[in-house]
C-alpha cells in the first residue's frame, strides 16, 4: 500500500502537478502564536476534579452539540454575556472544552479568561466526544 502511494505521488510530481496547500479558504499565513500557553488536561484529570468538587466546567460547543449532552454541572459558555458566567475568584479552578481536539473553540475561550486574569484555566482537548466515548457520564439539559 505505501508503495503504491509513493508510486502515485512521484507520478504526480514527475508530471509536473504543483503542490496542493489545505487551508481555510483565505490567503496562506503563518500559524498565529499565543503568548498565553494552555494548561491542558486529560480526561482522566478532568475526571478527577469534577469529583474533587468545586471546580468549573465549560462547555463551548454549539447548542445542538450541548443538547446531546455535556459533563454534569458544566455550563454552557457559548453566549454574548459569558463573562457574567464566570465566577467572582481570579484563582477558581476551571476547565473548559469544546467537541474534541479538532475544535479550537474552548481554545480560544479558555485563553480570554486567562487574559482577564484568571489563574487557574484548564483545556481538555479530548472533549465532550472523547469523555462519552470513553464512557463518562453526561446530563442533558
Amino acid at each position: 500500500m505505501k508503495q503504491c502511494v509513493g508510486m502515485i505521488l512521484a507520478a504526480m510530481m514527475a508530471s509536473g502537478i504543483a503542490p496542493c496547500y489545505a487551508g481555510g479558504g483565505g490567503e496562506m499565513a503563518p500559524a498565529t502564536y499565543h503568548e498565553i500557553k494552555l494548561n491542558t488536561i486529560s480526561l482522566l484529570e478532568a475526571e478527577h476534579l469534577l469529583k474533587q468538587g468545586g471546580v468549573y466546567f465549560f462547555d463551548v460547543n454549539t447548542l445542538e452539540l450541548w443538547a446531546e449532552g455535556f459533563i454534569p454541572g458544566a455550563v454552557y459558555f457559548n453566549v454574548d454575556n459569558w463573562k457574567a458566567l464566570l465566577p467572582k475568584d481570579k484563582d477558581a479552578v476551571m476547565v473548559f472544552y469544546c467537541a474534541n481536539r479538532l475544535c479550537n473553540a474552548s481554545e480560544i475561550a479558555a485563553r480570554e479568561v486567562m487574559k482577564l486574569g484568571y489563574t487557574q484555566v484548564r483545556q481538555m482537548h479530548d472533549g465532550i466526544y472523547g469523555w462519552r466515548l470513553s464512557g463518562r457520564a453526561t446530563e442533558k439539559p
